[in-house]
């Protein structure tokens, strides 16, 4: 990828342009971000995510539902999934009071999904089928000894897990399928796009302080707003939630941290938190030249983390196959069949379009699971060489330098 022109690791942006209303012929535009995300009008606090950290943890529940053979059924689980106002789904009763859901917005961004509802509707209906699966296909077999073409357990370590006929867990590509396609994509293919954030009379209100409605922010203010809260929305301090990184959820705040405690990443949760503490400054002074810049570090930024992470599981699985052990693979392969899929969703910020289409990555997909020879249970060390390099092969960093990931 291309090095962006601006870095979130300074406080301070200034951009200079031509201009004939000035005798030096440029402008200076400055724009300081504050320490902490933290952003106020009149004595009020303007930054508000609650419906993202509704989704959050309305995915966490669900996630833990996937392996609760004694009480999950599939209308539970899709019930949770697909969550309507005051149905009592979740153990929490403030998300059974909730008007939210995840399917709801699962590959739903203005950018990539309104004008491609086909694609939309597939994304969705492939989470339906790992909750079909899980329960019709896994369930059945809880006691059963996993084996090429059976559903079923294997042993890894002293944990047991619940694989389908391919040796994929279905709850491992869930989740890590539900950080692209819920939070990635909202964050980066929605929220932070011109479309969503410049809609309407978006610019226009933001230019003159016109707040949302009876709230205390801009409808602008409130659409970043909402992207920080994809990441940040269960954080034990919102402000500066860097200091819990990678501790705060089991989605893209978990990756990030874990991503930045890598030595050759070790400054990316910094670098996303400052692109997003100065768009955010930028839109309260109205300079939206360096808004869209902090929006495209963002984007390069959190591309990265997944296709780090999924790097980092495909190669935690081969180690697994050359030290003779194949089913000891299938854990970290399933949590890097999540990853893949997750890399629809990212974002590359010179062309806004997504790093990799459709067609790739079914193709790395299939690579991995290839059904016909029974998925996981003879992939080979070579295959999974050759799909880390297709996706390191977008980005500026190698195979090795992700495969170190903590």
């Amino acid at each position: 990828m291309k090095k962006l022109l601006f870095t979130a690791l300074s406080a301070t942006i200034i951009l200079t342009s031509c201009s004939s209303d000035d005798d030096s012929g440029t402008i200076n535009n400055d724009v300081t971000a504050p320490a902490t995300y933290t952003f106020e009008r009149n004595n009020h606090s303007t930054v508000s995510f609650g419906g993202q950290t509704t989704r959050i943890l309305m995915a966490e529940e669900i996630v833990s539902a996937f392996n609760d053979f004694d009480n999950t059924t599939q209308t539970s689980l899709q019930n949770m999934f697909a969550h309507v106002e005051g149905a009592n789904d979740f153990d929490t009763a403030a998300l059974n009071a909730s008007d939210k859901s995840v399917r709801s917005k699962v590959a739903a961004s203005q950018d990539f999904f309104n004008a491609n509802a086909t694609e939309a509707t597939i994304i969705k209906n492939t989470f339906d089928g790992y909750i079909a699966g899980q329960v019709n296909e896994v369930f059945p077999n809880q006691n059963t000894a996993a084996a090429p073409g059976t559903a079923g357990q294997i042993a890894d370590g002293t944990r047991t897990r619940y694989v389908n006929s391919n040796g994929l867990e279905f709850n491992q590509a869930f989740a890590k399928g539900l950080l692209g396609a819920l939070m990635t994509d909202q964050m980066l293919n929605n929220y932070l796009g011109t479309a969503v954030l410049d809609e309407a009379n978006n610019r226009e209100n933001n230019d003159n302080d016109i707040t949302d409605g009876d709230n205390p922010y801009t409808a602008m203010e409130h659409k970043w707003d909402e992207a920080y809260g994809y990441l940040y929305g269960t954080a034990a301090n919102e402000a500066n939630p860097n200091l819990t990184i990678g501790d705060d959820d089991s989605f893209l705040n978990e990756y990030t941290g874990r991503v930045n405690s890598d030595p050759d990443f070790n400054t990316i949760a910094t670098e996303i938190f400052d692109a997003f503490k100065l768009g955010r400054a930028a839109i309260v002074a109205k300079n939206y030249e360096v808004r869209d810049a902090q929006a495209a570090i963002i984007r390069q930024k959190v591309s990265e983390v997944i296709a780090i992470r999924g790097i980092y599981y495909l190669q935690q699985g081969k180690n697994k196959i050359a030290d003779g052990n194949q089913t000891a693979s299938f854990h970290a392969l399933s949590e890097a069949y999540g990853f893949v899929y997750s890399l629809r969703f990212t974002r590359d910020s010179q062309s806004n379009t997504s790093l990799f289409s459709r067609s790739e990555v079914d193709t790395l997909l299939g690579q991995l699971v290839n059904e016909e020879a029974n998925g996981f249970w003879t992939v080979t060390p070579e295959t999974i060489d050759a799909v880390s390099e297709a996706i390191a092969a977008k980005f500026d960093f190698t195979v090795a330098q992700a495969a170190t990931t903590e």
